[in-house]
């Protein structure tokens, strides 16, 4: 997942000349960072830098703005274009910083300023946007680009620029561009209330139990943690499971004591919409309403004909159209999956049908009945560290010829949070990356990456890119042992990371991640492909206490059992992505009273509706879509594993793990960023389209 720093694409991190700011030489966003490649000074920066930094990076970019909309001189592509892509840079130095440690190390003088600030970032945005006499000068170069002789990506950039204020609202009445910036304001205080709701209910509705006994099935080291956790909310000698970022929940797979499971999945499946301080329902039903709204004043049917129209998929037709192929024949997968489990349950005289709190448990006997193992083998041989440099950065060198050197000298804002330059082939120093890995309280759940300098020929700068993960912290002194999903995860979110850090394009408008969104998980799915590649799983997979390699036998389940639970995953996949669109193509005049009605209806519409397997997310913690930057785009995992699944046949056909075909990849399209047509980058790889088969044979859903 990409989380995009900063306030509008038109501002970027930059070393070059910038206007003095009037901050005072205290504040550590006063001046570009000094330290290499503009990597942050985490331990300058104080809370109260923050509210100043914003303000005046505000003022500044506001006063070039207008300073490029009075010029005098008729509009040129230097004057105009190339000026805007160089403003903001105070104000996206102080946004990259705050944006992403709001969500990986937030406090509570974040959340207050985050409540401040969003509206007021909103209406700085509005008013760059909706300048009349700013878009007067972009238009009246879009309308003569033919004759400006412009190389390729200005050309693009300045097409992408004529769109991006188009779509703002620069065609609408003064009437209505002041109806937009209201909505605007209200959309971002929501956006804001959402995702401060999902962290805090996130902590609040931890499982509390009475005895370690009802937490059977969890390992000794895991209810010691437990009860660590419980003291740390004042409850000493009881044992308290926190909630994840999605439905399913990591216990469920050990719990044996089904009312125990039935308790966490209802303390999952509740979350922000019981009642309470951070019920989310009213936030979600005026979202829905008020993005209805905004997609009206533009010209739209609904949010989801805006949000679509600017990404590949183009239309909500083509999205309903791939979501409604998908879901029956991974309905029908998930419930011969189901139907697997019920036997288990019957042999062992269980006396119950099968509910969403035991697919996890019985499941995993069924794959050990299968395939002869369980998770948990696979675990011990799942060392972080050793999964890092052995797996991923050992990946990246032998695909890239990327090198790694760990360096403590650079602050962070955690104590455990690391810290590599990254090296290319030719020895030259490529990026900084940041390693992220543990769950914390004040840290939102989920993964993602993002850029707190991104790669630009203009402003010459390098990228500083972040992974973050949530894999719980071991005690003092214990491993950290990855599960198969967290392993994976930690591959997917360093193809982002690849993204950022090969980027090779001129303007920061286009610098790595900023893709299209349907788009942008393409890169980071192909790159899943590494971790259970034969060289790469022999070269990490080894056992933490003795180094042993992991069993061929066993690598071979791993490898036989990838489809395994396909029916599952995509199931709850697809209902929320159908969540996400139902809730998104409604007009204003079509949003429902109740939340939690509507999505049992739409669910059933859809046929989605098998209570065994709930969507990934529930609409009230769904923050992809109503706190996050993929609102009717959920459904972009998918459409881009199309794309995923044909390149890793691609590499497959080509010899794999070879330099040639890594360069190859690199060049011509992570490199690119998006700096042309997504589609067209893509064909330019390939050769050609994409084809669906190589996800169907994925997905399994190819069998009759």
């Amino acid at each position: 997942m990409i989380i995009a720093a900063g306030v509008a694409a038109i501002c970027s991190v930059a070393h070059a000349a910038e206007p003095a700011s009037m901050l005072p030489a205290s504040n550590a966003f006063a001046k570009a960072s000094t330290l290499p490649f503009g990597y942050p000074p985490f331990d300058q920066i104080k809370n109260e830098d923050y509210g100043p930094a914003f303000a005046e990076g505000m003022r500044i970019n506001a006063a070039e703005i207008e300073a490029i909309a009075n010029n005098k001189q008729p509009a040129t592509f230097e004057n105009t274009i190339v000026a805007m892509e160089k403003s903001g840079q105070l104000l996206s130095r102080v946004s990259s910083v705050f944006g992403n440690l709001s969500g990986a190390n937030t406090n509570d003088s974040f959340k207050a300023l985050e409540r401040e600030l969003s509206p007021k970032l909103a209406a700085h945005s509005d008013a760059i946007r909706l300048n009349a006499k700013l878009y007067a000068r972009i238009k009246s170069l879009y309308d003569k680009r033919a004759k400006l002789h412009l190389d390729a990506e200005s050309l693009y950039l300045l097409e992408r620029y004529n769109t991006d204020f188009v779509r703002a609202g620069a065609k609408l009445s003064n009437a209505n561009k002041e109806k937009l910036k209201a909505l605007n304001g209200e959309l971002a205080k929501l956006s804001t209330s959402f995702a401060q709701n999902v962290l805090e209910e996130a902590n609040a509705s931890a499982l509390i139990v009475d005895t370690r006994e009802e937490l059977a099935g969890m390992s000794d080291k895991a209810i010691d943690a437990a009860a660590v956790a419980a003291k740390a909310r004042g409850l000493e000698g009881k044992f308290a499971i926190p909630v994840v970022n999605t439905t399913g929940q990591a216990n469920l797979s050990v719990l044996t004591n089904r009312a125990v499971r039935e308790r966490l999945m209802a303390a999952s499946l509740a979350r922000g919409s019981h009642g309470g301080k951070f019920d989310n329902t009213q936030v979600v039903l005026k979202t829905a309403k008020l993005r209805a709204d905004k997609a009206a004043l533009l010209g739209y049917a609904n949010f989801a004909a805006y949000s679509l129209e600017d990404q590949t998929a183009h239309t909500p037709e083509a999205v309903n159209k791939m979501l409604s192929e998908f879901a029956r024949p991974a309905v029908a997968n998930a419930k011969k999956e189901g139907a697997e489990i019920q036997a288990v349950i019957d042999k062992e005289k269980g006396g119950f049908q099968l509910a969403a709190q035991d697919w996890s448990f019985y499941s995993d006997k069924v794959r050990a009945e299968r395939f002869n193992f369980d998770q948990n083998q696979l675990k011990p041989y799942f060392e972080l560290n050793n999964v890092l440099v052995n797996g991923v950065f050992f990946a990246a060198n032998k695909v890239y010829g990327l090198t790694f050197k760990e360096r403590k000298d650079l602050p962070v804002y955690d104590p455990d949070v690391r810290v590599w330059d990254v090296f290319d082939a030719d020895g030259k120093q490529l990026a900084i990356f940041i390693g992220d890995y543990y769950a914390r309280s004040n840290k939102r759940g989920g993964a993602w990456m993002n850029a707190y300098v991104s790669q630009s020929k203009l402003m010459g700068t390098q990228p500083v890119i972040a992974n973050h993960l949530n894999i719980p912290k071991p005690n003092a002194g214990e491993p950290t042992l990855l599960t198969y999903d967290e392993l994976r995860t930690a591959f997917h979110e360093f193809g982002h990371a690849l993204h950022g850090m090969f980027s090779d394009v001129n303007y920061p408008r286009f610098a790595g991640t900023r893709v299209p969104r349907d788009f942008v998980e393409f890169p980071s799915q192909v790159n899943e492909m590494w971790s259970v590649w034969p060289e790469v799983l022999a070269n990490y997979a080894r056992h933490y206490q003795t180094g042993a390699p992991m069993p061929q036998e066993l690598l071979d389940k791993v490898i036989a059992s990838k489809k395994f639970n396909e029916g599952y995953r995509t199931t709850e996949y697809l209902a929320a992505s159908i969540l996400d669109q139902k809730w998104h193509q409604l007009g204003a005049k079509q949003i429902p009273a109740d939340v939690l009605g509507f999505e049992a209806a739409s669910l059933k519409a859809a046929g989605v509706d098998y209570a065994p397997v709930p969507p990934r997310y529930r609409t009230t913690y769904f923050s992809h879509v109503f706190a996050g930057g993929y609102s009717a785009g959920y459904y972009g995992y998918l459409w881009s594993e199309k794309l995923d699944a044909d390149t890793v046949n691609w590499f497959t056909e080509n010899g794999g793990m070879l330099r040639k075909n890594g360069d190859w990849f690199r060049k011509m399209l992570l490199s690119r960023g998006g700096t042309m047509d997504a589609m067209q980058m893509f064909r330019n790889f390939r050769g050609r389209d994409a084809q669906i088969e190589p996800l169907l044979e994925r997905r399994g859903l190819t069998e009759k």
